[in-house]
């Protein structure tokens, strides 16, 4: 009975090279996380540079021009305050 354990304290071939495979794979990055990592780092890129165009635009462009006001709001507008308008 005790030549039945010959090979008790050797591991077959084929379980050996899985071990192998599990301990490679854990010394690399998970793809999973450069990906995310990829992911954020671009999101936070264009957030960033966003930004700071917005901050360069409304230091550099001139304000906005208003609308110019029809004569007829001005004439209306000078009638509820009192003023006659000229010519009437």
């Amino acid at each position: 009975m005790a030549d039945d354990f010959e090979f008790a304290d050797k591991v077959p071939p084929s379980f050996d090279r899985v071990g192998n495979v599990i301990q490679d794979s854990s010394k690399g990055f998970n793809p999973g996380l450069i990906v995310l990592l990829l992911v954020v780092g671009l999101l936070l890129i264009f957030l960033v540079g966003n930004y700071v165009l917005y901050v360069y635009a409304q230091k550099t462009l001139p304000p906005r021009k208003k609308k110019p006001v029809s004569k007829k709001k001005m004439k209306k507008e000078r009638l509820k305050q009192g003023i006659s308008a000229p010519g009437e």
